[in-house]
């Protein structure tokens, strides 16, 4: 069984206050360690920028931080699924998408509640405030006021305001929308759409579908009341723009021969039978959320010649706003657009519908599942995980609002730009999302072997609830009990004493196994059956014998402990003579893999090699290319000393028999995450023009204290250590390691089952 939904509330009220109440938080970005900092960014040093700001007002993009700031603007009289629930209920939402700012693209919000539900109050609010910022982005205020507010903040402002609610679902669903009519061989202009919601999300969708080719004859709306006609006595003047002549009333009679059905409305309004009777190759966009117009399964089962899109990530064709406002407002910003415009939003659109039919990045496949996503059917809009959309949408959006004359900065060097926004991106986490998203599609038997510990227990909640693992909880049943009722773990899930009798058939089928395996190294029946007594051997005999597909343990127990049954009941992989460990740093420079941090002490220049190979492919692993750097204390044989020749001798190994291999070294570290340090002194370098995401250590000390210094002063996050070598999917935990690092190591331990899998 799931989680109850108590505990899922009070799971989203623990999140939201702890260990610091909301979601986002102002950082510094310059130096404050001594006075003459501080005189510097206050008084009196701060006067000097002021004065300059006052001759010239435009330097206040120069001097401030306005131009990457962006306000989320609300009165909470819409919020989705919430209705009015006032400004500040709304504000967790507001933060939330503060927060989507910042991890997709970079940009900073103040988040802002206005306690008005008067047009002219709220405007005049916003109209005294925008000096601060560089954007304003609208949310969830109620139709039909969003749209004067939003037309009069955009007449008055010389800045880019946009209102998501309309504006982004539209941009969106036209992309897809365009991609989704070329395949089923029709034209824009001919299509009939059915437009199921008549609020400020459909009525942008449909003048966007307009401007990319629909005729307003062809589109019918509908609201609650039924098709909105123009012989309805009372309509706003957004639904009368869509009031069709058409003698029809219901949503049945409006899909006869409709080409595209648009829900922006609520679940299950659409029937099988009203899919029956739409043209031939039916597109329809069922984007209620968290539940569809019609369900897809049942759409596809009615229509196997249906294009189908949802707002849901476990459908394919995810219409997902964050595919659009983030980008937008990043390429708004970068020209210092006065406002978003028609020409920009189109540039987003075209943008997101080309990048659909382009080849996608591994990585993205490796995320979703996927062999190959190819443009068609199940792929007519790109991933919202897609590396590609920052360095793709804002410069569409940028040339777009350089061409219609709003961009008061002109960028000329589009390709250093791209580089720029790529930058930006280092100090983001998708690569996290993607594992968890990547263990979800194919979740497996994984063995908590300390399933009594309560962070490992909480841990395996999260990895049941989530769907990124199927959990096998070992350890004494009673606590395990008591524990599970404290945290309201409530689930039939499979938990195992090896200790009790009731497990002895299992605890001697392993035995004899066991046994059989190391009879003639010293090991006898009984020591063998003792042995099944400890969670250790019992899980990697799970795990050997196919009870399980991984596991996970070292929670409690030192490092050593723990890999000793590993290494005799498990072994190591087909043409593998020594284990190793790398580990998953999230930098501010993006993802850093550091080998090997747990297990060889004094590796030789032959096991550096074969590390460095182990390593390669973990990358791979995680769609990425590996660009490799072996470190050391000098540089391309400065020294002599045989702890930094036997570094060199590994890369002319490598360098000889694997040549196409992105390695190079003995490095310094510095000289291998500075490109422009390397490529000064040592031009010759392979890792010249290149971002290094792999540093290879020379030894277990020099690796072991890296990772624990960039984990404990840099607070960056780790992923490991992550076994390398192994025939089975085996994880061994740091001892201590938190719920997160335990949640994150139960999905590289599915990624690696479904690696070994294939």
């Amino acid at each position: 069984m799931k989680m109850s939904e108590e505990s899922k509330r009070r799971e989203a009220l623990i999140y939201h206050a702890k260990p610091t109440p909301g979601k986002i938080a102002v950082v510094p970005t310059k130096k404050y360690a001594t006075q003459r900092d501080l005189s510097l960014a206050y008084s009196p040093g701060v006067a000097v920028p002021c004065l300059e700001i006052e001759k010239d007002a435009e330097a206040v993009y120069k001097y401030t931080a306005k131009g990457n700031l962006v306000a989320v603007i609300s009165n909470g009289t819409a919020v989705l699924g919430l209705g009015n629930i006032g400004p500040e209920a709304s504000k967790p939402v507001m933060e939330g998408k503060g927060l989507l700012f910042k991890i997709f693209a970079d940009i900073d919000v103040f988040d802002i509640e206005v306690d008005t539900e008067n047009v002219d109050a709220f405007i005049e609010t916003v109209k005294n405030i925008a000096p601060t910022f560089g954007g304003i982005n609208l949310e969830d205020i109620k139709a039909p006021e969003a749209f004067e507010i939003e037309r009069r903040l955009k007449e008055e402002l010389n800045i880019p305001v946009m209102h998501d609610d309309q504006h982004g679902t539209a941009i969106i669903s036209s992309a897809a929308l365009i991609n989704a009519i070329e395949l089923a061989g029709k034209k824009f202009e001919e299509v009939k759409i059915v437009i199921s919601g008549a609020g400020a999300a459909a009525i942008s969708c449909s003048r966007l579908y307009q401007a990319c080719g629909a005729k307003r004859e062809n589109m019918v709306m509908l609201d609650s009341k039924g098709v909105i006609r123009k012989d309805r006595e009372v309509l706003s003047n957004e639904k009368a723009e869509f009031a069709t002549d058409r003698k029809i009333d219901t949503l049945e009679e409006a899909m006869v021969d409709a080409d595209v059905f648009i829900g922006l409305s609520m679940a299950d309004i659409v029937s099988p039978e009203m899919l029956l009777t739409m043209a031939e190759n039916p597109i329809v966009f069922a984007l209620a959320n968290p539940n569809p117009e019609i369900k897809y399964q049942l759409a596809v089962d009615t229509r196997k010649d249906i294009i189908m899109a949802t707002g849901r990530s476990d459908h394919p064709n995810q219409v997902n706003n964050v595919l659009g406002f983030p980008f937008i407002f990043r390429g708004a910003l970068d020209v210092r657009a006065t406002k978003i415009n028609e020409a920009m939003k189109m540039a987003a659109v075209k943008a997101l519908a080309k990048l659909a039919k382009e080849p996608v990045p591994e990585q993205v496949n490796i995320a979703y599942g996927e062999t190959r996503l190819t443009f068609g059917k199940d792929y007519i809009i790109p991933k919202p995980f897609d590396p590609r959309l920052i360095s793709e949408v804002p410069p569409a959006v940028a040339k777009a609002a350089m061409e219609s004359g709003v961009a008061k900065h002109h960028i000329t060097d589009w390709e250093n730009y791209k580089d720029s926004l790529l930058q930006r991106m280092g100090s983001d986490n998708k690569l996290v999302r993607l594992l968890l998203n990547r263990a979800k599609l194919a979740p497996k038997r994984i063995v908590f072997a300390e399933a009594d510990q309560l962070d490992v227990l909480k841990a395996a909640q999260i990895v049941h609830d989530e769907g990124i693992a199927i959990p096998i909880l070992l350890g004494r049943k009673e606590t395990i009990a008591s524990l599970m009722k404290e945290i309201e773990f409530n689930s039939d899930i499979l938990i195992i004493d090896p200790k009790e009798e009731e497990e002895n058939d299992r605890k001697n089928k392993y035995a004899k196994v066991y046994w059989e395996q190391r009879k003639r190294r010293g090991v006898t029946l009984y020591s063998a059956q003792r042995l099944m007594r400890e969670r250790n051997y019992f899980a990697a005999m799970m795990v050997n014998e196919g009870d399980a597909d991984g596991l996970i343990s070292g929670y409690s127990r030192n490092y050593p402990t723990v890999i000793k049954p590993m290494l005799e009941l498990i072994g190591m992989d087909k043409g593998i003579t020594r284990a190793a460990t790398t580990n998953l740093m999230m930098t501010k420079r993006g993802p850093l893999f550091l080998s090997d941090t747990s297990i060889n002490i004094d590796p030789t220049a032959k096991d550096l090699a074969k590390i460095t190979q182990m390593t390669g492919k973990v990358v791979q692993m995680f769609g990425l290319e590996p660009v490799m750097a072996m470190v050391s204390y000098s540089n391309f044989g400065s020294s002599t000393n045989e702890r930094s020749s036997k570094v060199r001798e590994a890369v002319a190994f490598l360098h000889k028999h694997y040549p196409d291999m992105i390695v190079d070294g003995e490095l310094q570290t510095d000289f291998a995450l500075n490109d422009d340090m390397l490529r000064e002194k040592f031009p010759f370098s392979k890792l010249v023009g290149k971002k290094v995401n792999t540093l290879i250590f020379p030894n277990l000390d020099s690796a072991n204290i890296t990772y624990k210094l960039l984990k404990e002063l840099n607070e960056a996050e780790s992923i490991g250590p992550i076994m390398m070598g192994m025939r089975k999917p085996v994880h061994i935990l740091q001892l201590g390691a938190k719920v997160d690092e335990i949640v994150n190591m139960a999905a590289i331990a599915v990624i690696d089952a479904q690696h070994k899998e294939k």
